[in-house]
């Protein structure tokens, strides 16, 4: 087993600058933490005092890796994790990472240094190769978002087939030239756009480049959007979100702009949160069983601590809904897929 010694010596610092890292002095330059990080990661070291204080501990504490806070989407897919934690007489450790690789790394280091007995991802931001290995020192699952090599259970529906879905039911509504926002590089995101690139092909509609939009996010970043699609030379007559926010904002800009929703431009949403059937006109959109998702994934994880067991791949897929509201049409009505 590695000690602190070994640490220092593959780091090249003194054990007292290996210490003062570990307990977090204040007067460390970032230079020197990176190096006692990278030499830990390497040797698979763990603090003695954490280490004998922990080792064969439970915690009863999960801990859950969410991009923001403020999305509320991942404030119903927490409030479903936590109404089985509860029954289960486990606490939630919320870890928000604001899309910030270090951290997310940093809090990974949770589940290696045994503080929590289980993690759940909803979100990752670094390569797939460098979170994996920490599910050697415990039971990890991804929620919502996925990784297609791991061994790592998922919790998801396929968003490739709803966004295929959502952009068809904007074709059929007339619409030939149709824009596309979605957040990150995900694979999460990319599916969605493979689906939306997938249903304008299948009708011979080409896709302009000009009309895809990532990084984006929220309701400013909607309004933002908006303004610059109708900027364009050959303005799309319709827009296929990642997000009931963006939808919501791209609503709010086109009244500003003195532009009629859906006459003018039609858009639909992504995951049927409340903003949804507030947002005059309310707003067409993918029901993602959030609630499901999130209790899934936590039934699942107990499952892994309660047994011991190895992990190994499991995709579990749950359903979604279309449902059509009037920022697509007039006619209310949703459709069951």
């Amino acid at each position: 087993m590695a000690t602190i010694a070994d640490v220092a010596k593959r780091a090249g610092l003194s054990r007292a600058t290996v210490s003062r890292v570990l307990n977090n002095h204040p007067n460390v330059t970032e230079d020197k933490k990176r190096l006692v990080r990278e030499a830990m990661e390497w040797l698979n070291y763990v603090p003695n005092s954490t280490a004998q204080r922990l080792r064969n501990q439970k915690t009863d504490t999960i801990a859950i890796l969410v991009p923001v806070l403020t999305n509320p989407f991942f404030a119903y897919l927490l409030e479903a994790m936590d109404m089985v934690a509860t029954k289960n007489q486990l606490q939630l450790l919320i870890c928000q990472t604001r899309y910030s690789k270090q951290k997310e790394l940093d809090f990974l280091e949770l589940l290696r240094t045994k503080q929590v007995d289980g993690l759940i991802l909803t979100s990752y931001e670094n390569e797939w190769k460098q979170i994996e290995p920490f599910s050697a020192f415990g039971p990890m699952v991804l929620c919502n978002e996925y990784e297609r090599h791991t061994k790592v259970p998922i919790i998801r529906m396929n968003q490739f087939e709803a966004s295929y879905i959502g952009t068809r039911h904007l074709i059929e509504q007339g619409h030939k030239r149709i824009a596309c926002t979605c957040g990150d590089k995900s694979n999460l995101a990319k599916d969605r756009q493979a689906g939306y690139r997938k249903a304008m092909a299948d009708q011979g509609l080409l896709v302009e480049e000009e009309w895809m939009f990532s990084n984006v996010f929220d309701i400013e970043d909607g309004k933002r959007v908006l303004r610059t699609i109708l900027n364009l030379r050959e303005a799309p007559t319709a827009v296929f979100t990642g997000s009931d926010q963006v939808a919501a904002g791209m609503i709010m800009a086109a009244k500003a702009l003195g532009k009629k929703v859906p006459d003018d431009i039609a858009v639909i949403g992504f995951d049927d949160q409340p903003i949804a059937k507030v947002v005059e006109p309310s707003l067409t959109t993918i029901r993602q069983p959030i609630e499901e998702l999130g209790k899934t994934a936590m039934e699942v994880l107990i499952d892994l601590i309660a047994y011991k067991k190895d992990t190994k791949h499991q995709e579990i897929l749950l359903p979604y809904d279309l449902v059509i509201r009037d920022s697509t049409m007039s006619k209310l009505k949703s459709i069951s897929i």
